[in-house]
């Protein structure tokens, strides 16, 4: 019977833990600025800052849409203008 109810614990702890991670996820505001405390690290090639990693992994939901919007490409040609 122990065994039982430790297994139904952990089955509803993996429940709970797979649904609260794309609400997580879905909480982060995209915003490219958030990323300024990485620019050190951009134009310097210095080792990021720890606040930079942070901000990196708050952000990563957000990278793909970044790397598809024209305004955030630097020193490209935009074909659209």
């Amino acid at each position: 019977m122990m065994m039982k109810s430790a297994m139904c614990a952990l089955v509803l702890v993996a429940l709970v833990v797979v649904e609260v991670g794309p609400m997580a996820e879905a909480a982060v505001t995209c915003n490219p600025t958030q990323l300024t405390p990485c620019l050190p690290a951009i134009n310097s090639g210095s080792a990021p800052s720890s606040a930079c990693c942070q901000k990196l992994k708050e952000q990563k939901p957000c990278f793909c849409g970044y790397l598809k919007n024209p305004s955030l490409k630097h020193g490209e040609k935009n074909p659209e203008k």
